[in-house]
């Protein structure tokens, strides 16, 4: 168990799932817990009492991460109530998947908001505190999907691969004042926000070496371990089960030409489209019948 007695921490989204876990993480070790929460007041208050339960102060603070001036209140609260903030954790998150296609621009900017706008915002509003200090851990919640990415989540992948960017960069920022900054990127962990992929025949889930989901706690775990390391910075531990990598195809289809990239087990050119199969899979994409295309697929077929 981490000590992080005499600290404090402030996590957003932490009134349940894996921002819950991080609370009792972190108020096991004896931190202070500053949690915030965007509407599920009753739920927020049942992690405070988890904390209280394991011995820790705690204090929840209703806010809109991707609002400056509430993300200011946030952290004056925490200041206020308990003197300093040592331990920042951006956990709030939101998911609008969808092919892109059929995305609204509305479902882009709402997880754009919260997921990076938020972090950023949050990171800003608690730097001068810890540059001050001269000791700080910000440790933001990243994903594997902004990593490699998912088909149906664009907006959730550019906003968590957004939060790598920010982490390396604001490290630099910050170091040469005892601030650390790292980001922990989960695989598929047991939540609401998976909880549709639980007892599917689902190929991501069956990638998955060790078996299933892993759970919230796994997450506070690995997050605790660089909430207080006072080397480790700019780094991204990835929090996954081994996830086995796939090979995956991509077809992109202009007048002259279709790229094949990452080509599937087989690709075969064929009257009216392209034969792509992966596994089990197949799927024919239409596409001109251009002697180029041909002669460009048939040498990633034979590769």
């Amino acid at each position: 168990m981490m000590n992080f007695a005499g600290k404090t921490a402030v996590v957003t989204g932490g009134s349940r799932g894996i921002g819950r876990a991080i609370c009792e993480e972190l108020a096991r070790g004896g931190a202070n817990v500053v949690l915030c929460y965007a509407g599920r007041a009753e739920a927020a208050q049942e992690t405070v009492t988890a904390c209280e339960d394991l011995g820790a102060k705690a204090l929840a603070v209703q806010c809109n991460v991707a609002d400056e001036a509430q993300v200011k209140a946030l952290m004056d609260a925490a200041v206020k109530e308990f003197g300093r903030i040592d331990i920042l954790v951006n956990n709030a998150g939101v998911t609008r998947d969808g092919l892109v296609m059929m995305m609204k621009e509305a479902d882009f900017d709402a997880v754009i908001d919260t997921n990076l706008k938020g972090t950023f915002l949050c990171m800003k509003a608690v730097s001068r505190i810890m540059m001050k200090q001269r000791y700080g851990r910000i440790v933001n919640l990243s994903s594997v999907v902004g990593l490699r990415g998912n088909a149906g989540q664009v907006n959730y992948a550019a906003s968590k691969a957004g939060v790598v960017g920010m982490t390396k960069s604001l490290a630099k920022e910050l170091a040469s004042r005892g601030v650390t900054v790292n980001a922990v990127a989960p695989g598929f962990v047991a939540t609401d926000m998976t909880k549709d992929l639980e007892g599917q025949d689902n190929a991501l889930l069956a990638a998955i070496p060790l078996g299933g989901m892993g759970q919230p706690e796994e997450v506070a775990e690995a997050l605790a371990f660089l909430a207080q390391s006072p080397y480790i910075t700019g780094e991204v531990l990835r929090v996954i089960r081994a996830l086995a990598e796939q090979k995956t195809t991509m077809i992109i289809v202009t007048h002259e030409m279709a790229f094949a990239r990452d080509v599937a087990d087989q690709v075969v050119f064929m009257d009216g489209g392209v034969i792509v199969e992966q596994g089990d899979a197949r799927q024919v994409i239409e596409h001109p019948r251009e002697e180029r295309t041909r002669q460009f697929l048939a040498r990633y077929s034979e590769n």
